[in-house]
């Protein structure tokens, strides 16, 4: 079993609504689903390919053989029992926002990523439009919804992410299982390194590498959002002990400020029970929840949430 592939330019001409089935199919029963011919040049994904490896090279491998996650899984090692590393994953991460600091010594990085992260971004919204009308919401009210208003008040962050070669992968998960936080993920995933699994119907499927594909995925709030017609989806990466996986993972979150609820055309009785369905929050409180819960079941998370 495979997980859908979509191409999606040809939402712009006769097979629109083929389509766009295809893409309410991957929201629906998948939550994950790989977007080919979606737009964004090949030149740049190239460039940002060369500047993410070079980045991990230049700035991030000497300091990860020093991390926690090294050590501790020497120690583990060495131990020579069952025990697995449970709290730490076999991961080189930094996230790029517009206003933190960026990486600054390998040539070309900012201004690649940043010519990236705005492509990425508009993808996001073409994607959420095309959300809104699958779910037969007026266009642009999930965007609305994320910003929180009529402005740009979404967050938007770009996980740089690298899975060196583990010598016991046997013993710690590259990232360990869990769903995300937020609205939509649109993920560039390694060309050759896979790594990456989704649970569907309790099975674990692998997110096949496809050159210079999107993958999308939705989030939690994607599920508040659409009334549990969209489900965020759980996954994982495993730790492999051949080559280093590049994972660059752009997420487009609510603001903090933003107040997340089931849209009401989507909420089918008025007089339905308020423990059937999700709550109304604000998404700052449920990332306050989230960070404590984040590797844990997700309905406990809404359930807290809602009780704040």
């Amino acid at each position: 079993m495979a997980i859908p592939v979509i191409d999606f330019s040809k939402l712009n001409g006769e097979e629109r609504a083929k389509t766009m089935a295809q893409i309410a199919n991957g929201c629906e029963e998948w939550g994950f689903f790989q977007l080919i011919n979606h737009g964004i040049p090949e030149e740049l994904l190239e460039r940002v390919k060369k500047v993410a490896s070079e980045f991990y090279k230049l700035e991030r491998e000497e300091n990860f053989k020093k991390s926690t996650s090294v050590k501790l899984l020497s120690d583990l090692a060495e131990k020579k029992d069952s025990e697995k590393q449970e709290y730490v994953d076999w991961e080189d991460v930094i996230t790029l926002l517009d206003d933190n600091e960026w990486p600054e010594k390998t040539p070309g990085f900012r201004e690649t990523m940043a010519e990236y992260r705005r492509e990425l971004k508009k993808l996001a919204e073409r994607m959420m439009e095309v959300m809104d009308e699958n779910l037969g919401l007026p266009k642009g009210y999930i965007k609305k919804a994320l910003n929180g208003g009529d402005g740009e008040g979404a967050f938007f962050g770009t996980k740089v992410s690298h899975y060196p070669p583990c010598p016991h992968p046997e013993l710690v998960k590259g990232l360990r299982a869990h769903t995300d936080a937020g609205g939509v993920i649109l993920l560039f995933q390694d060309d050759k390194v896979g790594g990456l699994q989704m649970l569907k119907d309790g099975q674990w499927i692998d997110v096949q590498p496809l050159p210079n594909a999107i993958v999308i995925n939705t989030g939690d709030q994607i599920e508040v959002l659409s009334n549990g017609r969209y489900k965020s989806c759980w996954h994982r990466v495993l730790a492999t002990p051949d080559g280093n996986r590049r994972s660059i993972a752009s997420f487009y979150n609510p603001s903090f400020k933003a107040t997340i609820c089931p849209a009401p055309q989507l909420v089918e009785k008025q007089d339905q029970q308020v423990d059937d369905t999700y709550p109304k929050f604000v998404f700052g409180d449920y990332m306050s929840v989230y960070a404590e819960q984040k590797f844990l079941p997700k309905e406990p998370r809404f359930r807290a949430v809602r009780a704040m």
